[in-house]
C-alpha cells in the first residue's frame, strides 16, 4: 500500500519542492553618524527629533485651527448673516448642509492634508539624517 507522499515522490507531473532563501546581501550598508547619534540619544540626535516633533505639531496645530475656524464660524455667520440663516438649497435649508453634511467631507480633506504633510516632514528627517 502506498500513500499520497510516495505516490507524490514518483509522479513526474508532481513539482519538486523549492527551498527558498533570502537572498545574501552583497555590500553591508554604512550607518550614517547621525542615525548612530539617533539610536545612543545625545545631544545631536536628541535635537533632530526635538525639531521633527516642533515641525510636526506646528502642521497639525494649523490645521486644526482651519477646520475650528471654519466649523465655529459658520454658526456665527449664520447669527450674523441672517439671510445666510434662512436660505435653502433644493429644498433643504442651507444652514443645516453646511454644518451637517459639509464637515466630513471637509475633514477628511484636512486629514488626508495632515498625513502628506506628516510623511513630508519624516522624508525630509531621514534625508537630513542620511547626509
Amino acid at each position: 500500500m502506498t500513500t499520497g507522499r510516495d505516490s507524490e515522490a514518483t509522479d513526474p507531473r508532481v513539482p519538486r519542492r523549492k527551498r527558498v532563501v533570502l537572498a545574501d546581501r552583497r555590500g553591508t550598508r554604512e550607518i550614517p553618524r547621525t542615525m548612530m547619534e539617533l539610536e545612543e540619544q545625545n545631544s545631536v540626535g536628541e535635537a533632530l527629533v526635538s525639531h521633527l516633533m516642533k515641525v510636526q505639531l506646528r502642521s497639525s496645530l494649523l490645521l486644526a485651527g482651519i477646520i475650528a475656524v471654519a466649523l465655529c464660524g459658520l454658526p456665527v455667520l449664520f447669527w450674523l448673516v441672517p439671510a445666510v440663516a434662512e436660505a435653502t438649497v433644493f429644498g433643504v435649508s442651507l444652514p443645516w448642509l453646511l454644518l451637517g453634511v459639509l464637515p466630513f467631507p471637509f475633514m477628511v480633506l484636512i486629514g488626508y492634508l495632515s498625513t502628506r504633510d506628516a510623511e513630508r516632514h519624516e522624508r525630509e528627517f531621514l534625508r537630513m539624517v542620511e547626509k
